[in-house]
């Protein structure tokens, strides 16, 4: 789910407003600075899972890999405000990832909107809703009152069939972290988008170099689960530490052969890490010797991840004459 305004709304007016009061209760500002993942169930009984990215400008890496991750990008638009750069951002991630891309027309209920003003601007940017001649779903909707919400998520689905979407629930699971953090009372959590197979406490994982045993699996509401199946999100403990996002997981039945493949990515990490540390020093002791810049050295702490990377974009980002700023 790509959001450029708000799926927090939308998913509200399908009836999981407590998942979105918890959420948002730990976001600054009532905003998304996380991925989130959160599923519903329609009336006939169908699920769909979505991905909430940020829509922020620092987010880019963020929405990027929920692009890559997704099966169908729901890019979010308001009637009243029309695109912005993080919209086109949106849609060229989309692209590049090759993925379906369906629009969701929001606040409609708005005096102010203007549908068709929107399509025009999305037909600059090449996408040409289908009642236009074009292949792109647009669905206007109004997250405040719940008007389209159904015909949104019928679209989805319609979509998806087209698609002809499958995943084997057979086997040991695979699938991507999407945030990864610590928690007080559980240490490193990490959660998991399985793509593939089955999810069970009690598995034991491999995620970037570290082999761990799940000590506790919990669903997008927090709850206590004992398996998980393809296309859940769920909230894994028992790391060592909090896993990079993006990162792939494997479960893997042999406990040795997974500690052998966790010993020899930690082995490289390291090289790759004292490298960066040495050049980092090399670049200080001969830093005013020639007449360049010196360089400061900036240690980051942040809640998640997900976060570290937005921050350290935006640090690296800045413009500074005066100085080169290196994230240790």
């Amino acid at each position: 789910f790509q959001a450029e305004d708000g799926i927090r709304d939308l998913v509200r007016s399908r009836g999981l407003g407590d998942v979105y009061k918890r959420q948002v209760s730990g976001e600054h500002g009532g905003i998304t600075q996380h991925i989130g993942a959160y599923q519903v169930k329609t009336e006939d009984k169908k699920t769909i899972t979505f991905i909430d990215t940020p829509g922020h400008a620092a987010f880019t890496e963020m929405r990027a890999r929920g692009s890559k991750i997704t099966d169908i990008v729901v890019l979010v638009v308001a009637a009243d405000d029309g695109i912005k750069p993080q919209t086109v951002e949106a849609i060229n991630h989309a692209k590049a990832a090759g993925v379906q891309i369906v629009v969701a027309i929001n606040k409609i209920d708005k005096p102010e909107a203007d549908v068709d003003k929107i399509k025009g601007d999305l037909a600059k940017e090449e996408l040409v809703a289908d009642d236009w001649g074009g292949d792109v779903q647009m669905v206007p909707v109004s997250a405040q009152s719940g008007e389209g919400i159904p015909e949104l998520l019928e679209t989805i689905f319609l979509v998806s069939e087209i698609m002809d979407l499958k995943a084997s629930f057979e086997g040991p699971a695979t699938g991507v972290v999407l945030e990864s953090g610590v928690k007080r009372g559980e240490g490193a959590v990490a959660t998991l988008l399985i793509q593939q197979g089955s999810l069970n406490t009690g598995d034991f994982i491999l995620v970037g170099d570290q082999t761990r045993k799940i000590r506790a699996l919990k669903d997008f509401n927090d709850k206590p689960i004992k398996k998980a199946k393809p296309s859940s999100p769920v909230s894994v403990s028992g790391l060592e530490y909090p896993p990079s996002a993006g990162d792939q997981f494997y479960v893997l039945k042999d406990e040795k052969t997974a500690k052998n493949l966790s010993e020899e990515r930690a082995t490289k990490e390291r090289e790759k890490r004292l490298s960066r540390m040495g050049s980092l020093n090399s670049e200080n002791i001969f830093a005013n010797a020639d007449g360049t810049k010196p360089s400061i050295n900036l240690i980051l702490k942040s809640d998640s991840n997900g976060t570290l990377e937005a921050l350290s974009g935006s640090v690296l980002n800045m413009k500074i004459d005066e100085v080169n700023l290196k994230i240790v």
